[in-house]
């Protein structure tokens, strides 16, 4: 398959498509980082969500744990940082290195130092997702790629905002205490239809997207 052809198939016309690589066993993570699960089809999933993106949304906890940057490269896409608790800082590298400012997506209780980043502040003493996307929307960012982590994952699911799920399974028994892909409060189970199954090696792409959704 071509890269082309990739595009086209990963492609989407709006909404939230969540982006997760997994071991075979559910584990998130291997020495608390994503990292660890990678592979080369891994990461070329990873930079084509990207690319067919308007915006990547993604909780802070991740940001400081994976030291996250800014976009760097020809079309610079935002970085949307969703934080309740106030924990990202000035000096982060998601700010320091960084061809755009980012979007801190925040709510009124949240004691925030001044960032170099727009700033949305959306609900009161948490976040509110559905919000957070319509503000997003309201700023031509359409298309959503959720890069993590569990818990910001968790919240869009039980706010119906997912829309698909991108899918790298790593070919590994991680065991341990590391976390599922979606982690939060138990809601009914969102029902998805399997649109594509690629291979590569080992390495098994899986695209869902939620039933009946457009």
């Amino acid at each position: 398959m071509t890269d082309t052809d990739l595009a086209a198939l990963y492609d989407y016309e709006s909404g939230v498509t969540a982006n997760f690589v997994s071991s075979v066993d559910g584990s998130v993570s291997v020495e608390g980082r994503s990292e660890g699960l990678g592979s080369p089809a891994d990461k070329l999933i990873y930079s084509l969500g990207r690319e067919l993106a308007d915006v990547v949304l993604v909780g802070a906890g991740t940001v400081i744990a994976e030291g996250y940057r800014g976009a760097r490269r020809e079309r610079p896409l935002p970085i949307a940082v969703v934080t309740a608790r106030g924990s990202l800082t000035p000096d982060l590298p998601l700010f320091t290195d960084t061809a755009v400012p980012p979007i801190v997506i925040t709510c009124a209780s949240a004691s925030l130092p001044a960032l170099p980043a727009e700033v949305i502040v959306a609900g009161d003493s948490e976040v509110d997702l559905p919000l957070a996307v319509s503000e997003l929307a309201a700023r031509g960012l359409h298309k959503v790629n959720l890069e993590g982590g569990p818990g910001l994952f968790g919240a869009m699911v039980a706010a119906g905002l997912v829309d698909g799920l991108n899918l790298t399974l790593a070919p590994l028994l991680a065991v341990g205490e590391a976390s599922r892909i979606a982690t939060g409060p138990v809601v009914p189970p969102v029902d998805l239809s399997l649109a594509s199954v690629l291979r590569e090696d080992d390495v098994l792409l899986l695209r869902y997207r939620r039933r009946n959704s457009s």
